[in-house]
């Protein structure tokens, strides 16, 4: 990888600037500057035992979740909005809620049209670092200057109890064979940054009994690789997850930790573990105030989509209240029809499970086709959690889905406005 680039942001003089007032770097700067990640990198490459992503829990806040994903013309007009109302608004950050560089296409798109209307904004973004080696460069010559990678082993035994798969140039791979391909990947990536005068920040998640005691280890490589600065998480047990049963990282370990790490590099010790869609201070985010800001900015929905249209929407749910179930699990769909503001179940139509296994998933594809087509008259697909792969299938035959995780009630009175907002877009 080489790189040459002209950017004002490779100014050390205006890096430093930016950087103090980057609350994510600067301890000075979480109480006096804002921030606001976009949620416009749905996919994930990397399968981690402590993920769980969920969309718009209420009162969850952890990275991986999200109300409602963008496209980039949305993320700039709900940014324009957001900068009109939070004038101390200096950063702009992508942090999922899957990875950014497995939807490099769309974070790079979003950061050109942002750039083009605030060109003083200060950029950055999060990942775990698996296609760096593929888009470092890029990173670069895009104006980034601050990227997250986040680096939890250097071992492959350990990344083998971390991460369940690895899915890397169209091949998946499991066990110490996708942990070694990971760390390769994430250490090469983080020393080019960093010799591109890109400051890196390293996060690092604390299980306890698994890569604790090889934490201070990771720390030192990534000094040496050139790390501007590491932050040491909590595991955050999700449910759902592999990792659901383990306690959450005691903050006095944390502590700890930090206080020993502290003497090879800085540490971040204010860090939230932020949802990929917050907005504001860090310890105040705001992101609820503006959920529903891109139905003001497009004060046209209603003239384009008429009053009269009616919505189909098939929702997995284990009992009925809420929107609960992975589509790959479900082996029914409730079948809603309504306008948008009052909705009547009108059947229960059962299904094969989607996904029965890595090897059935792979080889059961007459079997997936007859599950779509069960709901092949239906708008949308809403559910708690769904595949990339998944999805996909479900697109190519017209069907939308929408992730989701609260009562059945709202999540479709949410699935139309994600619905209406796709036509206008």
């Amino acid at each position: 990888m080489s790189c040459k680039c002209s950017d004002e942001n490779s100014n050390p003089e205006i890096l430093q600037q930016k950087t103090q007032q980057h609350p994510c770097y600067s301890a000075g700067a979480h109480h006096k500057y804002a921030r606001m990640h976009l949620p416009v990198a749905p996919a994930c490459n990397i399968s981690c035992n402590y993920c769980n992503r969920k969309f718009d829990c209420v009162n969850e806040s952890r990275p991986g979740v999200t109300s409602e994903i963008l496209s980039p013309e949305a993320a700039k007009e709900k940014f324009l909005m957001v900068k009109e109302k939070i004038e101390n608004l200096t950063v702009v950050g992508i942090a999922g809620p899957g990875d950014a560089l497995a939807n490099w296409p769309a974070v790079k798109k979003s950061i050109a049209l942002i750039k083009a209307v605030s060109p003083e904004t200060t950029f950055c973004l999060s990942t775990n670092g698996l296609m760096l080696p593929e888009y470092a460069e890029e990173i670069v010559s895009s104006g980034v200057r601050h990227v997250t990678v986040t680096v939890n082993c250097l071992e492959p035994e350990i990344g083998a109890k971390i991460y369940k798969s690895v899915t890397y140039q169209g091949e998946t791979y499991s066990g110490e064979t996708g942990a070694k391909l990971l760390i390769g990947n994430q250490l090469s990536g983080v020393e080019y940054l960093a010799k591109q005068g890109v400051l890196v920040k390293i996060n690092i998640v604390m299980i306890k009994g698994i890569n604790d005691q090889h934490i201070p280890l990771i720390v030192k490589k990534v000094k040496e690789l050139g790390a501007f600065i590491t932050n040491i998480m909590p595991l955050i047990p999700a449910p759902g997850s592999v990792f659901e049963t383990y306690s959450q990282t005691s903050m006095k370990d944390i502590n700890e930790m930090r206080n020993l790490c502290q003497l090879d590099i800085q540490q971040m010790r204010h860090c939230q573990q932020c949802r990929a869609d917050a907005i504001g201070l860090l310890k105040e985010d705001r992101s609820t105030e503006f959920r529903t800001c891109q139905s003001e900015v497009r004060s046209e929905v209603n003239e384009l989509v008429p009053e009269t249209k009616l919505f189909k929407i098939a929702v997995t749910s284990k009992h009925g209240k809420l929107v609960d179930l992975h589509f790959g699990h479900a082996t029914e769909f409730l079948i809603f029809e309504g306008d948008g503001s009052v909705f009547k179940q009108t059947e229960v139509r059962k299904s094969a499970k989607y996904c029965l296994g890595m090897e059935e998933c792979d080889e059961e594809m007459a079997r997936r086709k007859m599950i779509i087509q069960a709901i092949a008259d239906c708008d949308a697909v809403l559910t708690m959690r769904i595949g990339y792969n998944a999805q996909a299938m479900l697109k190519e035959h017209g069907i939308d889905s929408i992730e989701y995780c609260y009562t059945v009630e709202s999540g479709l009175k949410f699935a139309v406005e994600q619905l209406t907002l796709k036509k206008v877009i």
